[in-house]
């Protein structure tokens, strides 16, 4: 890797906090409340993603709402189209779960830090050494913490973050290979998004919380 790459660093909240809760709802009014209990818990970093309606239009107001606690991103982006308006809404970070060489150029021209998607060590390299700055091991439930350890073998600079299928024993495993951080779903969020307990999302969330704080 040269030393002339571009790489923008992740905000601040993230990197300390080494977690990233993925929150994916039916429509993004339904954001408030569960990001209310995140944030009570100590989560201070989520990726609100695409594949909820209305995300995009509703980040400036979640920001304002909560932007001085938490690290608000913008996740399952696929197109440049995508980063310029989420970068403009105001968006910390971005996360693509693909490796896309345009979509890291458009986020280091708008100045977001981006996370591209890969599983491969040739797609995670790619996106390292073009300016990442971290790449998400994707789907990380098919493989091993160890894969980190393989990884840093010849790419010993390389930033991962694992997601898909992380749970509160793999997290604990990930960060203790040496992962940057760990992007999490389901096993935290379980039904928060459709009626489920906010009390019972917050418990599950601190859980997490004190497991990345191990170590750290």
């Amino acid at each position: 890797m040269t030393g002339d790459v571009v790489r923008l660093p992740l905000p601040e909240k993230t990197v300390g906090s080494r977690l990233i809760v993925v929150a994916r709802a039916q429509h993004a009014e339904d954001y408030d409340a569960a990001l209310e209990s995140l944030l009570d818990a100590g989560i201070r970093s989520v990726e609100l993603t695409l594949t909820t309606p209305g995300t995009i239009e509703r980040l400036p107001q979640l920001l304002e709402r909560f932007g001085d606690r938490a690290d608000l991103g913008v996740g399952t982006v696929t197109n440049t189209d995508q980063v310029a308006r989420a970068a403009d809404a105001g968006a910390r970070y971005l996360v693509t779960p693909i490796t896309a060489p345009e979509l890291l150029a458009a986020a280091l021209q708008a100045g977001v830090p981006l996370v591209p998607g890969g599983f491969t060590p040739t797609e995670l390299f790619a996106s390292w050494s073009a300016g990442a700055s971290a790449v998400k091991v994707f789907p990380a439930g098919r493989l091993g913490a160890g894969y980190v350890k393989d990884l840093r073998g010849p790419f010993p600079d390389i930033q991962v973050v694992p997601s898909g299928g992380v749970d509160l024993d793999s997290a604990r495993q990930w960060l203790d290979a040496g992962a940057a951080a760990v992007s999490v779903g389901g096993p935290l969020l379980g039904d928060a998004f459709a009626g489920g307990d906010l009390l019972a999302l917050r418990q599950r969330a601190e859980s997490f919380v004190a497991v990345a704080s191990d170590g750290a």
